[in-house]
């Protein structure tokens, strides 16, 4: 026959019904699921340890050679495997974007797997084949325990989802109620490709606790009133809408002798640092490293052992001011002259149209700014037809385009440089290199319009980066 597939995989997880559902599926003439061929501690099934003639240390010195042998091997027959988390990772990133590989997403309540696994780990029986041979016992629920392995499961689905979400792809979905179902596994064979129908479900194996989880658990109501604190809808999350940002090597800065590499977040201290690492080395601003491709820092890396890279966060309310200051309200900044006129004209930004001018007083700006931090809450929330600029990005969005190539050695805070880039320094060998924060003056002081209000709305546009760097609110 053609096949449908060259193969595919059943992705599931220990206690879901993946070897009932293989051995229903084994019934079916033209299909052949090997088992759980990339388990680290046997290949297929228990005390099976090669296959198609690779054994366990070739699978781990090039685990794709297996997968070339089970679909080599296959004759008439479509192939198959079951995956879990935690097999081997150069495998899922074979199979998952590969569209001739198809994909069956198995799954159950995670509780039930959790407590069925507890079950077969106390008493060593994973499989049964009849009642009479069935072991039983009560398991104490361990609420970090469930946490775990939810995480793990959670963080496998997503990532399952998304390499088909990119990749345009669809998996079939069965849940562990539905193995029992012919007409839904039929609907799976012929997913798969099978000429074949079944007229009922395997006989073989045989659920091993189907009681409720009352008599499974020992310390019931404490796993019912633990599970209670859990959000099960996750309450607490932020919607992200922000677009991703590339790690933007080109902007990052290096010394020819020193081995320090900055890693600048526009809109926070950039100019200061590399003029202070530019005296490190005796040399003027022009002569740093700038412009520099991933190639070119990989070889300067080579050149520097012991190297050190490093970035500098700014309190976001400074930050959004210092745009604002810097970017917005001046008429003399070509690469914002076009955002600036969208601002003044949609978003009603009361700045003057030639820039900072005599008789533009604290509150009009005041007003001004609240309107900029308005616009950026919904720009960063993908609600703009203004693209987010890197000036005002969120450090978070930043510092993870940055982990694309590589993350710092250390993420400084403005207020702590003075201390702690003489003492980068003097660990790459550079004593005696003190640095000055002098910044630019700015016609209105933060400190002259700064009231609860902009507080609040700074907390709410940059929700992300208080949460993860910890920012309190701002002291001036």
């Amino acid at each position: 026959m053609t096949r449908r597939f060259d193969a595919f995989v059943i992705f599931a997880e220990m206690r879901t019904g993946s070897n009932y559902l293989e051995a229903t599926l084994n019934d079916l003439p033209d299909i052949d699921c090997l088992g759980e061929v990339y388990n680290p501690t046997f290949m297929g099934h228990h005390n099976t340890f090669e296959i198609h003639g690779i054994d366990m240390d070739r699978r781990e010195a090039k685990p794709l050679d297996l997968l070339e042998a089970i679909i080599d091997n296959a004759g008439d027959v479509t192939p198959g495997f079951r995956f879990f988390h935690d097999h081997d990772p150069r495998v899922l990133d074979r199979v998952l974007p590969d569209s001739a590989i198809a994909k069956v997403i198995l799954t159950r309540n995670p509780l039930e797997s959790y407590v069925s696994r507890r079950i077969a780990t106390e008493t060593g029986q994973w499989r049964l084949t009849d009642m009479k041979n069935r072991k039983s016992a009560k398991i104490e629920f361990r609420l970090w325990e469930f946490e775990n392995m939810l995480a793990d499961l959670q963080a496998f689905q997503e990532k399952l989802q998304r390499g088909m979400q990119t990749t345009g792809q669809t998996a079939f979905f069965i849940r562990y109620e539905d193995i029992n179902d012919v007409d839904v596994v039929n609907g799976l064979a012929r997913f798969l490709g099978s000429d074949h129908a079944l007229e009922a479900t395997n006989a073989k194996l045989k659920p091993q606790n189907p009681s409720d989880l009352s008599q499974k658990v020992e310390n019931y109501d404490h796993m019912v009133r633990s599970l209670a604190k859990m959000d099960k809808f996750d309450l607490g999350r932020t919607p992200n809408f922000e677009p991703a940002r590339h790690a933007a090597v080109p902007s990052f800065v290096a010394l020819p002798e020193t081995g320090l590499v900055f890693m600048p977040i526009r809109g926070a201290a950039v100019e200061p640092v590399k003029a202070w690492m530019a005296g490190l080395d005796g040399i003027g601003p022009d002569a740093l490293l700038t412009d520099l491709k991933q190639k070119d820092l990989r070889q300067w890396m080579r050149k520097h052992p012991g190297h050190r890279s490093f970035t500098v966060l700014r309190h976001p309310l400074e930050r959004a001011y210092t745009v604002f200051n810097t970017c917005i309200v001046p008429n003399d900044r070509p690469a914002f002259s076009n955002i600036r006129r969208v601002l003044k004209k949609r978003y009603g930004l009361p700045i003057p149209s030639d820039g900072w001018i005599k008789g533009y007083y604290a509150d009009q700006h005041k007003e001004a700014f609240i309107a900029f931090l308005n616009f950026l809450k919904g720009n960063l929330a993908g609600q703009t037809s203004l693209k987010v600029e890197p000036v005002w990005a969120s450090q978070t969005a930043v510092l993870e385009g940055m982990s694309q190539f590589m993350l710092p050695d250390h993420i400084l805070r403005e207020e702590d440089m003075i201390e702690m880039l003489p003492r980068l320094a003097a660990e790459q060998g550079r004593s005696g290199a003190d640095f000055d924060m002098a910044l630019p003056d700015s016609p209105i002081e933060l400190s002259d319009i700064y009231d609860p209000e902009i507080e609040a709305l700074i907390s709410d546009v940059y929700r992300k980066d208080f949460l993860n760097f910890g920012f309190a609110p701002w002291q001036g």
